[in-house]
């Protein structure tokens, strides 16, 4: 067995948000020394990640430059009203790039990889095959399949990365909703990575996590035909993450952590409420961890709980809405939300991603006729209508009205760690 301190810094999961964390340590702090423990054989998995260029401050983006793949100056969506192509730029990132970067960066040995963790308390971490890491601070990036507490409904997804020959698409198709509907609101995504590849990915808002692969793996096939292109698998990746209309903050924030030990990503809830997306609040995470004034345990794990706690009440308009989509009307009708939210303003849209809408911005989504059937509107937002899947579930099934946990916030101190830690931003 190993003895001694391994590590000032032990970063426990090396997908995205431990990651980035490892890189901004790095950069901004070579004095330390930072292991990063993934159970997997690769650190960021067989993933991309995507972002809006209004989603990360211009000042941050060094922290993700080198793991670029694509980037596009525009995007564009489709819904039966139309197309709209829209000029804000976005951009992609994978695990095996990531993975490469951490190598390139980290000094050799820094990285362990196939080794889950077993246990973990503060300043140590076991491994499953017996070895304790000792060190100055831990932090579980591990990720999260279960969300106790609370509610809504679930993004779920196959994508494929396909070699079509010359297709002709230039920028990415964010949202193709002109697909026939299944099982909720249904579109296709579309990256052109280049002139004969793309990557398709077939997702749902829907109630269930349930994943038919080889109906979604035919759905694809049959999107990608239909526009006149070959269909060469070369790679595929499926997913679920939770899309949050509510629940007991507390009670999540609170469930599974270990004293002493800071909890960032998905496991600290630190994702979009309703779009699941986490890359922009892993940026932020990441570079406050990094600019921090102490690595004790205690003064991390502190900071990582307050900036949960900040993003989950910056989170609550953006979960409003989310109960709208699953509580107040027919999931085939789900896709009248996003088609009302694209006929906004450019900057509206982008704020919307960024999570940092302003209060005249909430208003605009919300005047008028609602997208959702006037009386079921009026039900989600009374905390009523259709009932809400159980996130912290196994198989994610719906709980009845009188059994869904209560919409119960969260405290926060006056003094956040981090001014930029406010916005509602999490993927």
């Amino acid at each position: 067995m190993m003895k001694g301190r391994h590590a000032d810094i032990a970063i426990l999961g090396g997908g995205l948000a431990g990651g980035l964390t490892a890189l901004a340590l790095a950069a901004l702090r070579p004095d330390l020394r930072v292991l990063v423990i993934e159970a997997g054989q690769t650190c960021g998995g067989n993933h991309i990640w995507s972002f809006f260029d209004s989603d990360i401050a211009k000042e941050d983006r060094w922290l993700v430059e080198p793991l670029l793949v694509a980037r596009w100056s525009s995007h564009s969506v489709r819904f039966a009203r139309g197309d709209r192509t829209l000029p804000i730029g976005y951009a992609s990132i994978t695990g095996t790039q990531l993975d490469a970067v951490l190598d390139s960066v980290l000094p050799q040995g820094a990285i362990l990889r196939g080794c889950p963790v077993v246990a973990v308390g503060p300043g140590h971490a076991e491994l499953a095959d017996g070895r304790r890491i000792e060190a100055g601070a831990v932090i579980d990036a591990r990720g999260a399949g279960h969300f106790p507490g609370l509610v809504g409904g679930w993004q779920k997804f196959v994508g494929q990365r396909l070699r079509t020959g010359p297709h002709g698409i230039t920028a990415p198709i964010i949202m193709d909703a002109t697909v026939a509907q299944h099982d909720g609101y249904r579109f296709i995504y579309v990256l052109p990575l280049s002139d004969d590849t793309l990557f398709v990915e077939d997702t749902y808002y829907s109630s269930s996590p349930a994943i038919d692969r080889d109906r979604l793996a035919g759905r694809i096939a049959d999107y990608v035909r239909a526009l006149g292109l070959a269909v060469d698998v070369m790679g595929e990746e499926q997913g679920c993450l939770p899309v949050v209309a509510g629940g007991d903050g507390e009670a999540f924030l609170n469930a599974g952590g270990q004293s002493g030990v800071a909890r960032i990503g998905a496991r600290a809830g630190l994702f979009h409420p309703l779009t699941s997306y986490s890359l922009p609040s892993a940026v932020t995470m990441a570079l406050a961890i990094a600019r921090a004034s102490s690595f004790a345990p205690e003064a991390l794990t502190a900071l990582c709980e307050q900036a949960a706690r900040q993003h989950w009440r910056a989170g609550t308009y953006f979960r409003l809405l989310a109960r709208m989509m699953f509580a107040a009307g027919p999931p085939d009708q789900r896709h009248r939300i996003f088609a009302r939210f694209y006929a906004q303003g450019e900057g509206l849209i982008a704020r919307f991603y960024a999570g940092r809408m302003t209060m005249w911005d909430r208003a605009r989504l919300l005047i008028g006729k609602p997208p959702v059937p006037l009386r079921g509107a009026m039900a989600a937002l009374l905390g009523g209508g259709a009932p809400l899947a159980a996130l912290g579930a196994p198989d994610g099934s719906a709980l009845p009205l009188d059994a869904q946990p209560p919409m119960r916030d969260i405290s926060v101190s006056a003094s956040p760690p981090s001014a930029s830690l406010a916005s509602g931003e999490p993927a």
